[in-house]
């Protein structure tokens, strides 16, 4: 199959991973991109990858077939049909690599887009994306957001052995494998993102972790897990109180979205959701700024949490905190290690446009 065009450009947002409790499941889009640009080569003869490089990652990542976008774009092509080709990839990185921002799964969602887009005309089939790029990645929390905007909850769901989905009454078949769940965002909901000097590969946070947990701590979060798809959108709980006549479960005037009260409900559910027993307390040693951090956030009342494997620190907040937490973060922000991104919640997740 030929491709349909001669060049895409895709658009990938930065994400971040378990948002304290949720970890391996949850993740959340952020309005920060890498913006690639794939252009097909005018020489039949040429079937390589030619890549520019500007911005993170400039002097250190490869440029040849085995950049991470590059293998898993050849990869993509021949889940879709398409024979090899030569190609320049121009990539404008903001990304930061290595910090728990999820670049690993911006460049795989990256490569997948891009293929899909060269393979067929129309919208892209975000789920035939999410599940190569979970599959290659090996977990679903940060290609999810990646590819569908806001907030998502994932899962991996077995089946028995010979048996590849379950019958649902009413519905499709569950198949095994890596799903997930994308939850609405209210818009002021906002994100900050400090970013330290050093790096802590996924590998190593992961080598920290227990074999085993005490059951209570599970319990512990699961119970806090669950409450972020509404600290995350917390109108619907104004909804849910309010009845048809306008007036909430005690007689009064629901809450605005914009209402204090609103917002310190926000803010206490986003506090309580942030908690987590199950692997930032065995990661704090490897990134002992990073907890500090953390931990001066969390005294003043702020979800802060670790992104991902870390060791950027996310702080969630309803409502425009920045010169707050700009100036709990005062010393950290002035002493030249750190650097801090105030940044909304992306939406839309991967785009692509074509020629």
């Amino acid at each position: 199959m030929n491709p349909v065009t001669r060049r895409v450009h895709v658009r990938v947002p930065a994400t971040s991973a378990n948002l304290g409790s949720g970890f391996d499941t949850v993740g959340l889009a952020l309005d920060y991109h890498d913006e690639l640009t794939f252009t097909l080569s005018d020489d039949p003869a040429d079937t390589d990858a030619h890549v520019n490089i500007e911005g993170e990652g400039a002097q250190t990542l490869p440029r040849d077939e085995t950049h991470l976008v590059v293998s898993t774009f050849r990869r993509a092509c021949r889940t879709f049909g398409l024979g090899r080709f030569g190609f320049t990839l121009e990539a404008h990185n903001r990304i930061p690599q290595a910090r728990g921002m999820g670049s690993s799964a911006e460049a795989i969602v990256a490569g997948i887009a891009a293929a899909a887009a060269f393979a067929q005309e129309g919208e892209l089939n975000r789920s035939a994306i999410f599940d190569l790029a979970a599959t290659i990645e090996g977990h679903p929390d940060n290609v999810a957001p990646a590819v569908f905007g806001g907030l998502t909850v994932s899962w991996d769901f077995s089946t028995a052995e010979g048996v590849g989905s379950v019958p649902i009454p009413g519905g499709e078949p569950l198949h095994s494998g890596f799903h997930t769940v994308n939850y609405p965002v209210d818009p002021a909901i906002t994100a900050a993102v400090f970013v330290p000097d050093y790096e802590l590969s996924t590998e190593k946070a992961r080598q920290a972790l227990p074999a085993t947990l005490p059951y209570r701590d599970a319990v512990y979060n699961v119970s806090r897990v669950g409450l972020l798809p509404a600290a995350m959108n917390p109108g619907t709980l104004a909804a849910a109180t309010t009845s048809s006549d306008g007036s909430d479960a005690d007689g009064g005037i629901a809450a605005s979205a914009a209402s204090p009260a609103l917002a310190a409900t926000a803010n206490t559910l986003l506090y309580t959701a942030t908690q987590d027993k199950l692997h930032q307390p065995y990661r704090a040693a490897l990134m002992e700024p990073s907890w500090n951090l953390i931990e001066r956030f969390r005294s003043h009342g702020y979800a802060a949490a670790v992104s991902g494997a870390g060791p950027c620190v996310l702080v969630l907040h309803y409502g425009d905190a920045r010169e707050a937490i700009d100036a709990i973060a005062a010393e950290d922000l002035a002493s030249g290690h750190w650097r801090v991104l105030h940044l909304p919640i992306d939406t839309i997740g991967v785009t692509v446009e074509r020629g």
